[in-house]
C-alpha cells in the first residue's frame, strides 16, 4: 500500500496515512473558535432556555429563532460575502454545525435552512436567482425549506410523481403533486421543489414561493421527536412556477438532489458530535449530583463504564469527522485554483468523499444513538421521566438514522461507492486487493516485537484494511453480477470499512496530539485508542465472519483464518482504561478530552 498525501475518497482502504497529513480539531483557530463559541452563546441564550415552548410549538417561535440566529450571522456563515454572507470554509462550517446539532428540535430547522434549503440555489442557481433569494436566505427574512420525498418515493426518490407542464405561452411550468415530510414547510418561504417536466425519467427541480396560489400546506405532523421542527405534507395544485425558477438545467433535479445529500450525510455527523456531548454532559452531572447507597452513582463501576464508552464513540466521531472535512475542504479549494466557481467546486469536493460522507452519517448516527440510550440508563428510572432533559435527547436522536438517506442506505453506498469509483479510475482497489489475496497462503506475523505505542496501532490499522480488501475482492470474485442483490453482506463489508476509517482517524489524531504537545499530554487519549482498536478488532472479526460464511460456502476456512490473523490485537486492560477516562470526565463533570 502507498504513501504520499493526494488522496481521493475512500483510498484511504488503500493508502498508509502519516499523522501530519490529517486535521485535528485541536488545530481549529482562535476565529473558529470564537464562531463555535458564538453559535454556544445563542443557543444557550435563546434555543435552550426555551425548548418546551419549542416542542409545543408555540405559534411562530421557530420562525423568530430562524430569524434572530439570521441577525447574528448563523445563517450566512457559508454564505458568499456577494449575497450577504461570511464566505468561512467548509471545516468552519462544520465547526459551526456541531454546536447547533445539541439544540435539538431547532438544530433541524437550522440545518434544513442552511442546508438543503439554502445550498441547492447557492450551488445551482443562476446569479439573478443567487441574487434574489440568497441574501433573505442569510438574513433569516426567507426560511427554505427542500421538497423531495413523496408518500410513494422515499429512498427511491427518482419514483417521484410531481409533475411540471410548460404553459402554452412558454412563460411558467404548471407544477401539480404531493410532498411529504417536508422540514420547515410549516413557515418555509422558499421551498425548492423536486418534479418531473412532461414524461421525463429523472427530475428537474423548481423555486417555488409558498405563497403563491396553489400551494397548500397540511397540519403539522405528529412525530416520535424532534416534536418542535415543523414537519408538513405540501400539496401543489396548478401552481405557476414561472420558467425562470428552473433550479439548474432541465433534468437535473435527481443530480442535485443526490449531490446536496453528501453534504447533508458528513453535516448530519458533526450535529451528531454536538447533541452527544452536550448528552453527555447531562449525564456525568446526573452520576455525579445523583447518591445510592451513600455516594454518588459516578463511583460505581458500571456507571463509570458507560460514560467512558460514550465518550469513546464520541472522540472517535468527532476525529473521523475533521479529518474527512478537511479532505473535503481542501478537495474544494483546488477546484476553485482550477477555476471552478464556488458551487461547482463545492459539490466536486464533497462527491469526492462521498464514502467517508456515508460512512460517517451512519458511524455518527448510531454513536449518537449509543450514548443518549445510555445516558437513560444512568438516569434510571428518572430517565424515563418526561421532566428530564435525557427524554428529548432519546427521542430526537431516533430520527438521524433515517434523515439523509437511511443507514442501510448508506451502508450500501459505501462498498458499491468504493467498487465504483476504483472502476472508473479514481483509485486502484483491486490491485491492492489482489496483492492481500496472494499473501493469505503465507501469513507471517504481523508484529516483530519492537513497535514503539504507534507503530504497533499502525500495523492493526494495516490489518484491518487488509481484512476490508480481503473482503471486497473475495466477495466480488464469488458473487461477481449478484452482488448488488446481496445486501447483507454488502453491509457485513462496509461495517469493517467503518470501523478502519474511524479507528484510523482516531489513531492519527491522537499521534499528531503527541506530537504537538508531548506524550504526558495524551495518556487517557491512549487509554480511549487503546479500547477503541481493541473493540473494532472483534467488531471487524464479526463482521467479517458473516459475510464470508454467507458468500464462500465450502471454501471459507482459508478465509476465515486470514480474517483471524488481520483482525488480532493484542489484549489489554479494558476495564482500567475506560475507569481512567471517565473518572477524569467525573472529576471536570463534563464531557472534556
Amino acid at each position: 500500500m502507498s504513501q504520499n498525501t493526494i488522496s481521493t475518497g475512500g483510498e484511504f482502504l488503500v493508502k498508509d496515512v502519516d499523522a501530519s497529513q490529517i486535521f485535528i480539531p485541536e488545530e481549529f483557530n482562535e476565529e473558529q473558535r470564537m464562531i463555535l463559541q458564538t453559535c454556544y452563546d445563542f443557543l444557550e441564550a435563546e434555543v435552550i432556555p426555551n425548548l418546551d415552548k419549542i416542542d409545543n410549538k408555540e405559534n411562530g417561535i421557530m420562525r423568530q429563532l430562524i430569524a434572530k440566529a439570521g441577525e447574528l450571522g448563523l445563517l450566512g456563515i457559508a454564505v458568499p460575502e456577494a449575497y450577504q454572507g461570511f464566505n468561512q470554509s467548509f471545516l468552519t462550517t462544520m465547526y459551526a454545525n456541531e454546536a447547533i446539532g445539541s439544540s435539538f428540535s431547532f438544530a433541524v430547522a437550522f440545518m434544513a435552512h442552511t442546508g438543503i434549503g439554502t445550498l441547492p440555489l447557492l450551488y445551482y442557481g443562476n446569479e439573478a436567482q443567487k441574487q434574489r433569494y440568497i441574501p433573505q436566505m442569510a438574513s433569516g427574512e426567507m426560511p427554505a425549506a427542500y421538497c423531495l420525498t413523496e408518500p410513494n418515493a422515499g429512498s427511491d426518490a427518482n419514483s417521484g410523481t410531481s409533475k411540471a407542464t410548460l404553459s402554452a405561452d412558454g412563460k411558467h411550468y404548471i407544477l401539480n403533486g404531493q410532498k411529504m415530510w417536508i422540514s420547515n414547510g410549516g413557515f418555509a418561504d422558499l421551498l425548492t421543489v423536486f418534479a418531473k417536466v412532461d414524461n421525463d425519467r429523472v427530475l428537474s427541480a423548481f423555486l417555488v414561493e409558498s405563497a403563491w396560489e396553489g400551494v397548500t400546506i397540511n397540519p403539522e405532523e405528529h412525530k416520535m421527536g424532534i416534536k418542535g421542527s415543523s414537519t408538513v405534507q405540501l400539496f401543489f395544485n396548478d401552481v405557476k412556477v414561472p420558467v425562470e425558477n428552473l433550479l439548474g438545467k432541465r433534468g437535473e433535479g435527481f443530480r442535485i438532489a443526490l449531490n446536496i445529500l453528501h453534504i447533508g450525510r458528513i453535516k448530519l455527523a458533526s450535529n451528531s458530535i454536538g447533541s452527544a456531548k452536550r448528552t453527555i454532559n447531562y449525564a456525568v452531572n446526573y452520576a455525579n449530583e445523583r447518591k445510592q447507597f451513600g455516594k454518588a452513582i459516578a463511583n460505581f463501576g458500571a456507571i463509570q463504564h458507560k460514560l467512558a464508552q460514550q465518550a469513546i464513540l464520541t472522540y472517535a466521531a468527532e476525529s473521523a469527522v475533521y479529518r474527512a472535512s478537511k479532505n473535503i475542504d481542501d478537495a474544494i479549494a483546488k477546484y476553485e485554483h482550477e477555476g471552478l466557481e464556488h458551487g461547482a467546486a463545492h459539490i466536486e469536493g464533497s462527491a469526492q468523499y462521498a464514502v467517508e460522507c456515508a460512512l460517517l452519517k451512519v458511524y455518527g448516527s448510531e454513536a449518537l444513538d449509543f450514548v443518549v440510550d445510555e445516558a437513560v440508563q444512568i438516569y434510571g428510572g428518572m430517565g424515563y421521566s418526561a421532566d428530564m432533559p435525557v427524554d428529548r435527547a432519546y427521542r430526537d436522536s431516533r430520527i438521524n438514522r433515517i434523515f439523509e438517506g437511511t443507514n442501510e442506505i448508506n451502508r450500501l453506498l459505501v462498498v458499491d461507492t468504493a467498487i465504483k469509483d476504483a472502476q472508473k479510475g479514481k483509485f486502484d482497489l483491486m490491485g491492492p486487493a489482489a496483492e492481500v489475496m496472494s499473501e493469505i497462503d503465507n501469513l507471517k506475523p504481523s508484529l516483530k516485537g519492537n513497535e514503539d505505542y504507534f507503530a504497533e496501532k499502525k500495523v492493526y490499522i494495516k490489518n484491518f484494511k487488509k481484512a476490508c480488501l480481503m473482503a471486497i475482492y473475495s466477495m466480488q470474485d464469488s458473487l461477481k453480477r449478484q452482488l448488488a442483490t446481496e445486501q447483507e453482506i454488502m453491509m457485513n463489508v462496509t461495517d469493517m470499512i467503518i470501523q478502519t476509517y474511524v479507528t484510523e482517524s482516531t489513531l492519527l489524531r491522537v499521534e499528531k496530539l503527541q506530537q504537538l504537545k508531548g506524550e504526558q499530554a495524551v495518556m487517557l487519549q491512549k487509554d480511549l485508542l487503546d479500547v477503541l482498536i481493541y473493540d473494532a478488532a472483534a467488531s471487524i472479526a464479526k463482521s467479517g465472519q458473516d459475510a464470508i460464511y454467507a458468500f464462500a460456502e465450502g471454501n471459507s476456512d482459508k478465509l476465515i483464518k486470514a480474517l483471524t490473523h488481520f483482525t488480532t490485537v493484542k489484549g489489554i486492560n479494558t476495564k482500567e482504561a475506560r475507569r481512567r477516562v471517565a473518572l477524569y470526565m467525573i472529576s471536570e463533570n463534563k464531557f472534556k478530552l
